[in-house]
């Protein structure tokens, strides 16, 4: 959908952003201009008239677990201003939780108290050997669509690089982003598998480890479909934002249309120009998700290279900007595949959609995998009709994906948690779905945890048997210390369910959802940095007890 024409002061009506209790507030102002003599672009607080881009922020973390961001550009402007201005102005208005966040997650990671030298000068050559490489695209001239929005995802990281450190100087000829700079909040998902290929003395990522649950769940009679998604996380990383974009940007370098996902609504961390979760609203009728499925095939990470592919969080930006269908989502995504980020992406068409029809379409639902070498799509509607439900769990579904990335090997040596029929959340889901009738139910699953008392959570091998990662939102710094465990992923960590969105086909069309942040807590005790195990790891600007309520999420 192209952005109507509006002006700065005509769009301060629709700056009213979700407060406590659903209560709508005019949040913090930031503008992006440009001086017409020097040519360079500054950032003033409040709403200035001309503005590039401009920014609205709330910061209701302290009360519900969420800020929240809009960020907005002009069409008055070319693409590249906008992109730069858009960067600019988040910085200005997030700069606190940046720092923060940076702190909670990032500051040990090759910064001054790098532990692995040696790996970080790999990433740092891997990562520059990749941006020349894209850079030399861009110049080609062959695909200008695709590699205009590189381009401009990549302007936007340079604005809120130059932002945050307060030296803005827009690009005029050839750009370069700091390598190990903001660019590694993006590069997270990538980060872990990188650290495998490029053979990180102690990779990040625990063997198992279960990283988001998801839902798309038809209701009775078809008359609603629901799409809901689970983040799971390291809990320093809870430092939450709910961003949605509203970018002018035209298809090609040339002009042209309007991109189709030119708003875009989404979950979301300070610093990150995507939503990392990932779970994104579109104003192309598209809801994109996706939970990680890994690689566990070392054999497959020769197809990880510099050269020749893109990052996975780049290909997410651009397929979403892009794709106009669940077809197209996928045959640009699937461009310069980077092995890193390895996800099933769900892509739900709710143009396709008939509340109340038992009609098929078979565009409604897309599935696709992604491992090194190895990109498998296909139309998955009438499953999802026929059973009502698609469930995912960081398990592949495809057979030809599941065998390549190493799981038979797995399921042989660990047994049926690592089967996708089998493991406790593909039961639990199974058992479960049934039961979801609305918003509330759906809510009701999507936060569920009962390890204590439910025996598909139970765990072969471990004592105690009883598992809190074994549940649709994990709980495992619940799992005791002393415990006895197969693998890593069921040991006690700071690592679980960090939120809960869902949203609906009555919802997308205003970018709407409804969520909860933080880890669950209806069956399970809250958790609370203080009396956690986890309370010396720095934690700053987190509210010291998650127990918040599920929140409306509207714009306006």
């Amino acid at each position: 959908m192209a952005p109507r024409c509006q002006s700065v002061c005509a769009l301060l009506c629709l700056w009213l952003l979700p407060g406590p209790g659903g209560a709508a507030v005019l949040g913090e102002l930031h503008s992006a201009l440009l001086d017409p003599v020097s040519g360079q672009v500054s950032v003033r607080p409040g709403l200035e008239p001309g503005a590039i881009a401009w920014a609205n922020f709330t910061d209701r973390i302290a009360s519900t677990g969420w800020a929240y961001l809009e960020v907005t550009t002009s069409e008055q402007y070319n693409d590249s201003l906008q992109a730069y201005a858009a960067g600019a102005v988040e910085a200005a208005a997030t700069s606190q939780l940046l720092y923060k966040h940076w702190m909670n997650t990032m500051v040990g990671y090759c910064g001054p108290f790098k532990y692995d030298s040696g790996y970080c000068r790999r990433l740092q050559d891997y990562i520059i050997s990749n941006l020349l490489w894209m850079e030399a695209q861009m110049e080609t001239g062959r695909d200008p669509e695709y590699w205009h929005q590189v381009r401009l995802a990549l302007l936007q990281l340079r604005g809120l690089e130059d932002g945050y450190n307060g030296q803005m100087s827009f690009p005029t000829g050839r750009f370069s982003v700091n390598p190990l700079g903001f660019l590694l909040f993006q590069m997270g998902g990538d980060l872990e598998d990188l650290e495998a290929v490029l053979n990180k003395s102690a990779v990040s990522r625990a063997l198992g480890s279960g990283s988001c649950s998801a839902l798309v769940k038809l209701l009775p009679g078809n008359e609603e479909l629901l799409v809901s998604h689970d983040t799971w996380n390291n809990y320093q990383s809870m430092l939450r934002i709910m961003k949605k974009y509203s970018f002018a940007y035209r298809s090609n370098p040339q002009g042209g249309a309007f991109i189709p996902g030119a708003t875009q609504a989404f979950s979301s961390y300070p610093g990150s120009l995507f939503s990392g979760d990932d779970f994104y609203i579109l104003s192309s009728g598209l809801v994109t998700l996706e939970t990680t499925i890994g690689n566990n095939n070392p054999e497959l990470w020769k197809f990880v290279t510099p050269k020749g592919t893109v990052m996975e969080w780049l290909r997410n930006v651009v397929a979403n900007r892009l794709a106009e269908s669940g077809r197209q989502w996928t045959s640009i995504f699937s461009k310069y595949n980077s092995g890193t980020y390895n996800n099933q992406w769900m892509i739900v068409d709710y143009k396709r959609f008939r509340p109340g029809k038992a009609v098929v379409d078979e565009q409604l639902f897309t599935v696709l995998e992604q491992i090194p070498g190895l990109i498998v799509s296909r139309d998955k509607s009438k499953e999802l009709f026929q059973k009502g439900y698609w469930a995912s769990y960081n398990i592949p579904y495809y057979e030809e994906v599941f065998n390549a990335s190493g799981c038979p090997e797995l399921v042989k040596k660990y047994g049926d948690w690592f089967s996708f029929d089998m493991n406790p959340r593909a039961q639990i889901f199974r058992r479960n779905q049934s039961l979801v009738t609305d918003m509330e139910s759906m809510i009701r699953l999507m936060r569920y945890n009962n390890f204590k008392e439910d025996p598909l959570s139970k765990c072969k091998g471990c004592d105690p048997a009883y598992n809190g990662e074994n549940a649709i939102s994990a709980r495992s710094d619940l799992n005791p210390a002393n415990g006895t465990y197969p693998f890593g992923a069921l040991r006690q960590r700071p690592h679980g369910g960090t939120d809960m969105k869902v949203t609906s086909f009555a919802l997308v069309k205003e970018f709407q959802m409804v969520a909860a942040s933080g880890p669950t807590w209806d069956q399970v005790p809250a958790f609370r940095w203080s009396t956690s195990p986890y309370g010396k790891l720095l934690h700053m600007g987190h509210p010291d007890r998650w127990e918040f309520p599920t929140v409306f999420v509207r714009w306006g």
